[in-house]
């Protein structure tokens, strides 16, 4: 077996000695395939930061009328922190309210003195609120017309937001259906190429593949250098892959982290480094070893 094992390596140097060209194409091929796939999966971590970062940003305001008291609001959190659809409660009183609106226009002289001519707190104390999706916005508003305390709420702003998180929970929904896609259609055509650089190095060899056949040599026997061939490309595209997504990250990461705050790129990269390193050698390995056993079947018949 050892001695079966060591003219295999023999024969696939030789072999890979005579046909460098190919060699170096198919490596180039499976390196694209891999960085492709790659790069679909540190993708999709960072559309889903994106996405996540954005649903942050997005909660609805219940506002309450002038004369409900703290305790009635109080009593309102209470009732909606029950609901598994609500992640985060924020009580903002009238007082709080006042103080980030002037805050928010202390620039602006003719909204303060405007403020400052009403005498009086005109704005409402509110809760905002955080859903843990998107799409449970809608129920929770419904539960709150519905509930007892209608009465002491004067506005939700559920559908004026409407809009805005429908529109958020399209999106999240359109990437992961785009990217599964991608993936199905990226990876149909890199097997497609890789089969074809295969079938070429197989060509070049269909003479020796017949004489082999014809003294007795097995079909694994034969197939084997070609397979290691197909090995060594897809171990040397992995790791090309891995350096070059490390380059990639680390550089990328600084200016990700501006758009994305909170997101490193790079700290993702090392977080996920066991799956990508996985992920690339299943993708090397197996387009530089599984088009073998397919294009070179046919030349082992005599």
């Amino acid at each position: 077996m050892l001695t079966v094992f060591r003219k295999i390596i023999k024969f696939s140097f030789e072999q890979l000695s005579r046909n460098k060209g190919l060699f170096l194409m198919s490596t180039f091929i499976i390196i694209i395939a891999t960085s492709l796939i790659t790069g679909l999966f540190i993708f999709r971590g960072l559309t889903d930061s994106f996405v996540e970062s954005l649903k942050e940003k997005v909660d609805i305001s219940v506002y309450f009328s002038l004369d409900a008291s703290e305790e009635e609001i109080m009593k309102v959190k209470e009732e909606l922190a029950k609901i598994p659809e609500v992640r985060e409660i924020q009580y903002v009183s009238r007082e709080e309210a006042l103080n980030r609106f002037r805050e928010k226009h202390k620039d602006n002289p003719v909204i303060i003195e405007s403020l400052n001519e009403i005498g009086d707190n005109p704005l409402a104390a509110h809760l905002n609120i955080k859903a843990a999706q998107a799409s449970q916005y809608e129920a929770i508003s419904k539960f709150l017309e519905e509930s007892a305390f209608a009465g002491i709420i004067d506005k939700i702003d559920y559908y004026q937001n409407k809009a805005i998180i429908n529109k958020l929970f399209s999106i999240n929904s359109t990437i992961q259906k785009i990217s599964l896609i991608f993936i199905l259609v990226s990876s149909v055509l890199a097997i497609l190429v890789a089969f074809n650089m295969v079938r070429l190095s197989v060509v070049s060899f269909k003479k020796e593949i017949s004489i082999m056949r014809l003294v007795g040599a097995s079909n694994w026997f034969i197939r084997g250098p070609f397979m290691m061939q197909g090995a060594i490309s897809g171990l040397v595209a992995a790791l090309v892959s891995l350096l070059l997504f490390t380059g990639i990250c680390y550089y990328l990461s600084p200016k990700i982290a501006i758009l994305i705050p909170g997101f490193s790129l790079f700290d993702y990269f090392y977080a996920n480094l066991q799956t990508i390193v996985l992920l690339q050698l299943a993708c090397g390995l197996g387009l530089g070893t599984v088009p073998v056993l397919f294009a070179i079947r046919k030349y082992l018949k005599v």
